[in-house]
């Protein structure tokens, strides 16, 4: 067979024609050839590592690809990659996302924690993990050094667990030429042409009155596809441009008038109804569709439901995809991508109880909702949520209870002095097609690395001391890093980076890994990339209490 060992990152190729049993030979010959180089990376045929030098950022130990002559292979995508398929597919909503992030925290060892209550040394200590959430919606969870003192630094990842979509109205009942129909609102900037013509269905939380005579929250998905949006025939509209009318050509078709007409209410006839001072809820929305939601939140009665938030999802699954796997197909890459490496890089920084014995500082991540709307709400990352909880632990008793009263009144200062923001939101990876829209020399590419995102107008908040700091986390983990800035002529996004790091006068940075069709119902990814990920966030919440000291640019 042909064996090709490709180490892509560093654009280098060895070929070698060998049979099955010179497998061995050839790998030792693949190692010799590149003992000249300077950084490490493993290669699946080779027992030991390979020595490469680095190509701009990229240090890392990433997987070589190994082909043959009669089927192209490349080395199958890591388990994270399938693991973050599990993620997604269960997270259509914010709502949903955190509550798949907190199970992950749960079965790690993190224990929920409430604003509600005060935060003793019995509630929170050194050498503990903890998490909370906000709206339901977001979620912080941070793991105490075992030499925690008050003002020391915290290590902060944050992302977001909100991505464009529609959402139904608060009355959404509508009918037109004998259809039934769900009137929708657009949430964010969606590339909105892509919802048409696509199997969608709804998920989100329910507010249900409880036999007890409170009220309770649950969270619902109904499963299968029961609203679509068509687009009109070609032979209707002969534009060549499509651009529809996002409030009357973007309402979802749910069913036939006919097909409801005659079916009985929920209410029997002589039953009283009690007074409410909003319209019934049936009033408001279709009554077939009020069963399905009535069904997903365990309650017998329409009229249990109180109200609620519901989103529109497509119901097609995220999968892994192209010829060797290497992409991701998927709904919510952005943010869901990144808020998932930051959780499972918090919970693998402290594995099996390790790694916190010798650190004196927090690591925290951070996942807010809202982003995609400009973080202005309560549980949004323009909100007090990450200062408040930043302030309640930046004066938390070190592990001897010891706290003088004089570093007490500046420790909260001091801690903020001292910590380090990563602002995780995926990137733009180079389209193939449209080239010419990135400036020629920052053009990534997927699975080679994470993308550190720069702007000299502070639409990222990325300066040289955190590119530094960055890239020796990425270096001591043999992961490999990206750059990107946009053209001169084109418009820059932003993230909760330079929102964050104003407010709270915390060293940031802004990356991501890189994706396509960012905003689309169906968007792409690099497979390999959420590992890279996964790795650069261990480094970072591992190595930083050591860094802080060596990188004081005041």
């Amino acid at each position: 067979m042909l064996c090709i060992k490709s180490c892509h990152h560093q654009r280098i190729a060895l070929r070698t024609t060998i049979t099955a049993k010179q497998h061995t030979t050839a790998a030792a010959a693949c190692k010799r050839a590149f003992t000249s180089f300077s950084s490490s990376i493993a290669c699946p045929s080779l027992k030991t590592p390979v020595r490469l030098r680095p190509l701009h950022y990229t240090t890392a130990r990433v997987p070589c690809h190994y082909f043959s002559s009669t089927s192209s292979k490349m080395a199958p995508p890591p388990a994270s990659a399938h693991e973050f398929l599990d993620f997604v597919n269960a997270s259509p909503t914010p709502y949903h996302a955190v509550q798949t992030a907190t199970s992950l925290l749960q079965k790690a060892g993190f224990h929920p924690i409430s604003e509600r209550t005060p935060w003793t040394p019995s509630t929170i200590s050194p050498g503990g993990k903890y998490y909370l959430t906000r709206n339901a919606s977001s979620l912080i969870a941070f793991a105490v050094g075992s030499r925690w003192s008050p003002g020391n630094p915290i290590a902060m990842i944050g992302a977001h667990t909100d991505s464009p979509c529609l959402r139904v109205k608060p009355v959404s009942k509508r009918t037109a030429n004998g259809y039934l129909q769900v009137g929708v609102e657009t949430y964010g900037g969606g590339i909105w042409h892509s919802w048409f013509d696509r199997d969608l269905s709804v998920a989100g939380r329910v507010l249900v009155r409880v036999k007890e005579g409170g009220f309770e929250q649950r969270l619902v998905r109904v499963e299968k596809p029961i609203v679509r949006i068509p687009s009109l025939a070609i032979h209707l509209h002969r534009q060549s441009n499509f651009d529809p009318n996002k409030e009357e050509e973007m309402v979802p078709i749910a069913g036939l008038v006919e097909e409801v007409l005659n079916k009985k209410g929920d209410v029997e006839e002589g039953e009283e109804e009690e007074f409410e001072p909003l319209k019934a809820i049936d009033e408001r929305h279709h009554s077939e569709f009020l069963k399905l939601i009535a069904k997903e939140a365990g309650v017998d009665k329409v009229e249990d439901i109180q109200d609620f938030e519901l989103i529109l999802y497509d119901t097609q699954k995220a999968v892994l995809g192209g010829m060797n796997e290497e992409f991701i197909y998927s709904g919510r890459l952005d943010n869901l991508d990144m808020t998932f490496c930051a959780v499972k890089a918090l919970i693998g920084s402290v594995k099996d109880g390790k790694g916190l014995e010798e650190e004196t500082g927090i690591r925290l991540v951070a996942c807010f909702d809202h982003e995609e709307i400009g973080s202005l709400s309560a549980h949004g990352a323009d909100s007090n949520l990450l200062p408040a909880v930043l302030r309640r632990l930046s004066v938390l008793p070190g592990v001897d209870g010891n706290q003088q009263s004089e570093s007490n009144e500046t420790a909260f200062e001091q801690t903020l002095a001292k910590s380090f923001l990563i602002s995780a939101d995926m990137a733009h990876a180079v389209h193939p097609n449209y080239a010419g829209k990135y400036e020629r020399n920052h053009q990534p590419q997927m699975n080679k690395g994470t993308v550190i995102k720069i702007n000299a107008n502070q639409r990222y908040a990325t300066n040289s001391p955190g590119i530094v700091l960055v890239k020796e986390c990425a270096r001591r983990k043999g992961v490999p890093l990206q750059l990107f800035v946009v053209k001169n002529d084109s418009p820059c996004g932003s993230t909760i980076g330079p929102m964050l790091s104003a407010k709270l006068g915390v060293r940031t940075l802004d990356l991501g890994n890189p994706q396509l069709a960012m905003h689309s119902i169906r968007e792409m990814g690099g497979s390999w990339d959420v590992e890279h990920a996964i790795g650069l966030f261990e480094g970072f919440l591992e190595g930083y209490g050591g860094l802080e000291g060596g990188l004081v640019v005041d």
